[in-house]
């Protein structure tokens, strides 16, 4: 089984528009309402790709409710609870020739709250997936994801990480078997700037001696960069393609990741299924689905492989 915690869960309003202006009245051409946060786009990715899903979390409010109504209307498995105060968020997203998108803080949770969810997470077994991704509402401690490794500790079970700063850094001494940074924010982890592959290799090496078994970077239209736990480096390029939405493609991008892993265990497989899905999302308006995947899969054949 896999499980998908989500801490700080979305209603996205996503607005498309020929042209965004601040300070002006904008009009749109077409709305999606969606159930969000970078969970919960993991959680529908991998029930795409045939894998069921368990949602853990938080939500609040009259807005919560509607979350959870979404998604379970798609078919996941939700074992999320209520908050009883402050209001689960609502980010909106804007579609213009540039994307901007504004996000919301979270409701306030308690340390009942956080017991709740610990002890839910006793139901993890051997063999199962367990993937910490998206930020976390500020009534939350910065520790709350290393707090959860510690707690699955002597479980033989398949951790992923995909978050920013010290929510991620934290996390590194319970060495989870991937975490997912894209280049920006591996850049920011040090304080340095990265922009290439041959920048993001040291720096993902960095974070392997720290703990993390394997790191995958995401580097927007350039592809990906993977370290694996046996030494290799792994580089691949993203198929040639018009981007029309990058909202979601790192969290389509582990998706695809985990789902090469569980098909063939193969990390250079896992790879290209990564970077196939990470596209598949930006080439549409929506999450990567596993046709999309899969036609792009096959026409990537790019990537090359080096001993570090």
């Amino acid at each position: 089984m896999i499980y998908c915690v989500a801490l700080n869960p979305s209603l996205d309003y996503h607005v498309f528009t020929d042209t965004f202006t601040v300070g002006e009245l904008n009009r749109t051409q077409k709305e999606l309402l969606l159930p969000g946060g970078k969970a919960i786009n993991v959680a529908q990715v991998m029930k795409d790709f045939g894998y069921d899903c368990v949602i853990f979390g938080f939500t609040a409010g009259s807005i919560g409710r509607e979350i959870r109504k979404l998604v379970r209307a798609m078919g996941l498995k939700d074992e999320m609870s209520y908050a009883d105060s402050g209001m689960s968020r609502i980010n909106l997203k804007i579609h213009a020739k540039e994307e901007t998108e504004l996000n919301g803080t979270g409701p306030l949770l308690t340390e009942d709250d956080i017991r709740d969810l610990m002890e839910k997470l006793d139901s993890v077994k051997d063999g199962d997936v367990l993937i910490l991704s998206g930020s976390i509402p500020p009534s939350v401690p910065r520790t709350i994801y290393a707090d959860i490794l510690k707690r699955v500790g002597g479980k033989k079970i398949l951790t992923a990480v995909d978050s920013t700063g010290d929510l991620l850094t934290c996390t590194l001494p319970f060495r989870p078997f991937v975490v997912k940074p894209n280049h920006k924010e591996l850049g920011d982890i040090f304080g340095k700037r990265i922009d290439t592959r041959e920048e993001a290799v040291p720096y993902a090496r960095l974070l392997q001696e720290q703990g993390a078994r394997n790191v995958l970077v995401s580097l927007a239209e350039e592809g990906a960069v993977l370290l694996t736990e046996e030494g290799n480096v792994f580089f691949c390029n993203a198929p040639e393609g018009k981007a029309v939405n990058t909202i979601g493609s790192g969290d389509s991008m582990l998706a695809g990741f985990l789902y090469g892993m569980m098909e063939k265990n193969d990390h250079e497989y896992a790879l290209r299924t990564g970077i196939a899905a990470g596209s598949a999302c930006a080439f549409s308006e929506g999450l990567a689905t596993k046709n999309k995947m899969l036609e792009l899969l096959d026409g990537i054949t790019s990537y090359t492989s080096i001993m570090s």
